[in-house]
C-alpha cells in the first residue's frame, strides 16, 4: 500500500488571463492553495464532441496539500469558464524541505 502524498500540483487549464487571474487569486486567498502559476502560450488540440478542435489557452499550476485538495477542486469547478475544465493532480513526493514547510506554514490548515 502507498502512501498518500501530503503535497500536491494541480493543472487546470484556462481560456483567457482574466480568468486565470481571477482563479488563481481566489484559490490563494481562500487558502487552498499556496501558489498559483499561470504560464500563457499554451496550443491545446483535443477531442471534443467527436471532433478535433484547438483552443489557444493558459496553464494553471497550483500547489495545494491533499487536505485542501477536495474544497479546492470543487471551488475550482465553480469559477471556471469551461463545462469540463481540465483538473489533473500530480503528487509530489519529495521536494525541498524549506519550500514544502513554507506550504505547511502557509495553506492554512484548519
Amino acid at each position: 500500500m502507498t502512501k498518500k502524498a501530503e503535497y500536491l500540483l494541480v493543472f487546470s487549464t484556462c481560456p483567457d488571463s482574466i480568468s486565470a487571474k481571477k482563479i488563481a487569486h481566489d484559490l490563494v486567498e481562500k487558502q487552498l492553495a499556496v501558489c498559483v502559476n499561470i504560464i500563457p502560450g499554451l496550443e491545446s488540440f483535443f477531442l471534443w464532441l467527436g471532433e478535433v478542435d484547438k483552443a489557444n489557452e493558459l496553464m494553471l499550476v497550483i500547489k495545494t496539500t491533499s487536505n485542501k485538495y477536495a474544497p479546492l477542486e470543487k471551488r475550482l469547478k465553480k469559477l471556471h469558464p469551461y463545462e469540463l475544465p481540465e483538473i489533473i493532480v500530480v503528487p509530489i513526493l519529495t521536494g525541498s524541505a524549506e519550500y514544502l514547510n513554507w506550504i505547511n506554514t502557509n495553506i492554512g490548515e484548519s
